[in-house]
């Protein structure tokens, strides 16, 4: 380790020691040329690649503001969202990569997110998991109704819609419309 001082590029470890709850090493040097002492702080390093491709590193602030979104007018404390933040990076360096996708902090979140508040779950995994149609939310519903496991795995593949997939589109502006009550008497 380079010596800030005189920029000598040896140095001798003093002492080390666990920091912020064991996700990081702090050690104290003594540079061999001029013998001041200084600390270093060491944390395994978590990368985030993109879908386009792009690395940065993992930011618990943009989990928080993704899943703040998902959470808007719903009754969940800004420390219970960092709480979840928190709850995904120990998961996802638990894991001992040091690189992970965007959808594998999305897969990350869903469990969390579900356990918090379903209404917010249910948003994050409309956009996470790219619902199409009504029946993606009914899967969705049921699933948890049922207690299943949160995720793509429960929810299935996103269905698709159109010829062959025994899902036709429902036709645009059909005339007539079916509510709780039955067929709707518009224009009687």
């Amino acid at each position: 380790m380079r010596c800030p001082f005189c920029r000598h590029p040896d140095s001798r470890v003093v002492d080390s020691r666990e920091a912020e709850e064991g996700a990081a090493i702090r050690r104290r040097r003594a540079c061999q040329a001029c013998g001041r002492r200084f600390t270093t702080v060491e944390e395994a390093s978590l990368r985030v690649i993109k879908r386009s491709g792009v690395a940065e590193p993992f930011s618990r602030s943009k989990v928080v503001a993704g899943v703040r979104k998902a959470c808007q007018g719903r009754p969940v404390h800004d420390d219970a969202l960092a709480q979840l933040a928190q709850r995904v990076e120990d998961g996802l360096r638990a894991s001992g990569a040091a690189d992970v996708s965007s959808d594998e902090i999305g897969r990350a979140i869903l469990p969390h997110l579900r356990e918090l508040d379903e209404v917010a779950y249910l948003r994050f995994a409309s956009v996470y998991l790219a619902f199409e149609s009504l029946a993606d939310f009914e899967a969705a519903i049921a699933t948890l109704r049922a207690g299943e496991a949160p995720g793509p795995a429960a929810a299935g593949p996103t269905p698709t819609v159109g010829p062959g997939s025994g899902r036709e589109p429902a036709a645009a502006g059909a005339g007539s419309r079916t509510g709780p009550s039955g067929p709707s008497t518009r224009g009687s």
